[in-house]
């Protein structure tokens, strides 16, 4: 008659400095209700439940009697079953091991005890009960009386913890996480009913700060996976995904793939890989955040259905080289590489690039649907950069298609910034030729339409920096295909023919890169064929080369003396020297200039050129030294050369 008075001073000393003290006020609490008016259990039920959090163990372990004593003795406790068993289920996950003890031990008394109370309406499922199929790892299963306690009061308790779970208190968040996952294990299938309430829980909980919870939730959603049928759980998710695609709903599906079985999960195979890959679910977002769940649902996929993957193999591929083509995201290339990696592995294949030679005639005109209306804001150009880089010697296979679309987008009508991009992959894979695109031996049959489809028209001058680095990137992807040493001097001698003018015009071009390439290709197009050109072509180069010894950069004045060298090495016959002679003189003399070159390497690098242009007209050059030799800062050079030319005579 007196127990309701005492709930007021006994709240009001809960929360005592001294935990003795609480811990008296929480078992002479248990006593009151027990013994006094059951309804008081409204009025001390939230204070209780904050002792959970207690720093003191003790604390925690007089609420887990009282609470496991009420479940068990309380006149009114069917009542109460809704209030009291997520107290007592809150214990299981203490920090302490004899207060997780205590609760589980109590917990199967309440379940045997309302188990036995309740005989007859259990009598079907004690008699026929059928353990699932399947089942958590390392998890015992609850015993009867207690799923069914959870499952009879699910409904009234999941709002409100629901709710406690986007709570602004941390502790809150993380104990009612955890509770989640306990009260799913026991309700088992029925947590059908509910897969909305969670479903929409779980998207918002699942962006938490802090990581336990988010990890309690990816939990909690693996048991979704386990006990809900695919048809109604994946049904709901993906309906979600598509309305409005978030990095919540990929790591929800993710954990429930997870959870799954390959067997539940075949028929759903196709329909998942599809949307997966769909446009508006793979390109959404470049979020790190978004594209790590995204990579974590192909590989839940390619985990829990193994050899099934067969069949969804190119979509996944489309996820991972959409993955992989994704700017400043180069920290997941690894992870990809490894998902790749799995994927061959489940289909019995060697490795990812056998897995490529199986895709890639489809993922090439995947990214090719739309290449001609492509800018260098397109996916599918970053897209075709993988495929092409990352494919390795597959890419030849499908040359003929490569070629097409570079053809089309290198035009000059084309965006700019996307040739530039065009340009830079080319070269990548021209550096490595016979590893990538001549993998089949096939890419010289299309050299001519490299030359005059590619390379020519953006190798002419056009005002503007952008012009200029389009000229740039195409002389250097010029440079890669000749030093490739895939041509033979027959197709060389074809480049140049096609190609000279357009490259001496680049030798006195802003770019030091452009005007260094230049004397390289010129260097080289003279080393191979220069032997086979008349005296005019010849006296229409040597001024160009010239000029690029007074160069500002160290690196084109060494290449130039290089490349005069070859120069005069295409001078054979007499007739050549008599045409050339006047020429020839000219060099003479505006090389000894350069041999007073305060550069010492200059020095010796013009050294060279005169000492192989000496033997042309040796009387010539003997005459020019004489001429300035006497004006050298340095003559030692001129010395050495008249040695030459006289050890040369002998």
């Amino acid at each position: 008659m007196q127990s309701e008075s005492l709930i007021k001073p006994l709240m009001q000393t809960i929360s005592h400095q001294h935990f003795r003290v609480r811990v008296a006020v929480i078992q002479a609490t248990g006593a009151v209700i027990q013994f006094g008016n059951g309804k008081s259990v409204d009025d001390v039920l939230s204070h209780l439940t904050q002792r959970l959090f207690d720093e003191i163990p003790q604390v925690r372990h007089e609420v887990t009697t009282v609470i496991g004593e009420w479940l068990l003795h309380l006149r009114d406790r069917y009542s109460y079953f809704h209030k009291l068993i997520p107290v007592l289920l809150g214990s299981f996950t203490d920090e302490m091991p004899e207060n997780r003890k205590l609760a589980l031990s109590y917990w199967k008394r309440v379940g045997s005890q309302w188990e036995k109370e309740n005989e007859e309406d259990l009598k079907d499922k004690l008699d026929f009960s059928v353990a699932p199929s399947h089942y958590p790892e390392g998890v015992v299963r609850p015993e009867l009386g207690c799923r069914e306690l959870v499952t009879r009061n699910l409904s009234k308790i999941l709002p409100g913890l629901c709710h406690d779970m986007t709570d602004w208190v941390e502790g809150t968040r993380i104990k009612s996480s955890q509770l989640l996952y306990i009260l799913l294990l026991h309700a088992e299938d029925h947590i059908t009913q509910h897969m909305e309430l969670l479903l929409r829980t779980l998207y918002r909980v699942c962006s938490d700060e802090e990581s336990n919870v988010v990890r309690n939730c990816v939990k909690a959603a693996k048991l979704i996976g386990t006990f809900v049928s695919p048809k109604v759980s994946l049904t709901l998710i993906l309906s979600a995904l598509k309305k409005t695609p978030m990095s919540s709903h990929l790591m929800i599906l993710a954990s429930v793939i997870r959870g799954s079985t390959r067997q539940v999960l075949e028929p759903h195979l196709a329909d998942l890989a599809n949307t997966l890959s769909q446009t508006e679910i793979s390109q959404r977002s470049e979020e790190v955040l978004y594209v790590e769940q995204l990579l974590g649902c192909a590989q839940a996929l390619i985990e829990c259905c193994q050899e099934d993957c067969k069949d969804i193999s190119l979509q996944l591929m489309k996820v991972l080289v959409t993955i992989m083509a994704i700017p400043r995201l180069e920290h997941l290339h690894e992870k990809v590489e490894e998902t790749m990696s799995s994927l061959a592995e489940v289909q019995h294949l060697n490795g990812f690039l056998d897995l490529y030679k199986q895709h890639i005639v489809q993922l090439m005109e995947w990214v090719s649907l739309s290449h001609d209306n492509w800018t260098c804001y397109s996916p599918e150009l970053l897209q075709l950069d993988i495929i092409a880089t990352h494919s390795g010697p597959v890419i030849g296979k499908v040359l003929p298609n490569f070629i097409l679309i570079l053809k089309t987008c290198f035009q000059p009508t084309k965006d700019p910034q996307m040739r530039l991009k065009l340009f830079t992959i080319l070269s990548q894979v021209l550096e490595r030729a016979n590893e990538t695109i001549n993998s089949e031996g096939q890419f010289l049959s299309y050299l001519e339409i490299v030359i005059k489809d590619m390379l020519a028209p953006n190798l002419h001058w056009h005002a503007g920096r952008t012009a200029a680095a389009i000229r740039t990137t195409a002389i250097s992807c010029l440079w890669a295909l000749i030093y490739s040493e895939m041509l033979s001097p027959k197709e060389v001698h074809q480049v140049e023919d096609a190609l000279m003018t357009q490259v001496i015009a680049m030798m006195d071009e802003d770019s030091k890169i452009t005007r260094l390439t230049a004397c390289r290709i010129v260097n080289v197009f003279l080393s191979v064929c220069g032997k086979e050109f008349g005296p005019d072509k010849l006296n229409t180069i040597y001024p160009e080369i010239l000029k690029r010894l007074d160069d500002v950069s160290h690196d084109v004045r060494l290449a130039a003396a290089e490349t005069l060298t070859s120069w005069f090495k295409c001078i054979g016959d007499s007739d050549g020297k008599s045409v050339l002679k006047s020429n020839i003189e000219f060099l003479y003399r505006e090389l000894l200039i350069h041999l007073d070159d305060p550069d010492q390497n200059i020095q010796q690098a013009v050294l060279e050129v005169l000492k192989e242009g000496s033997d042309l007209c040796p009387d010539l050059l003997v005459k020019e030294i004489e001429v300035v030799v006497h004006k050298h800062r340095t003559p030692v050079y001129c010395n050495q050369l008249l040695q030459h030319i006289q050890s040369r005579r002998k």
